[in-house]
């Protein structure tokens, strides 16, 4: 039996309630196949993608009140051996970088959160080709 890879394209900034709905979904995926016995060929990918890429910033501060969605997928994913990938363009261009990208455009320093890495959109197409089910927040 195929089965289809939720492949989570997440475009809405940190603060919004998409952006929130986006982990909950996410947990609650991973929970399930966790869950299940036979989980193999199950996974999740997700990519962040517009103003998600702010999720990727570990300057952005949060009121205590708030929750932080940075730290939360920083924590499913370690939690889940989960990749965060951010497309390299939109998080530059919202004045987010790694350490080779900072060196590469001359950028002072590096605002990357831990566990989010920085990739081209061949990723986002890679795991389009999967036999993936695409989930837009």
């Amino acid at each position: 039996m195929t089965t289809t890879t939720p492949l989570l394209l997440i475009t809405a900034d940190p603060s919004h309630p998409l952006a929130h709905l986006a982990l909950r979904y996410a947990r609650a995926y991973l929970q399930s196949l966790s869950n299940k016995q036979d989980t193999d060929n199950e996974k999740l990918n997700v990519f962040f993608y517009g103003d998600a890429a702010n999720t990727a910033n570990c300057l952005r501060w949060q009121p205590a009140d708030q929750s932080d969605v940075t730290k939360k997928w920083q924590a499913l994913a370690e939690q889940y051996q989960l990749a965060l990938p951010v497309c390299v363009s939109t998080a530059l261009s919202r004045g987010i970088s790694d350490d080779d990208n900072s060196t590469r455009h001359q950028l002072e320093g590096n605002n990357l959160a831990t566990g989010f890495t920085l990739v081209g959109l061949s990723e986002l197409a890679m795991m389009m080709q999967e036999d993936s089910h695409l989930i837009q927040f």
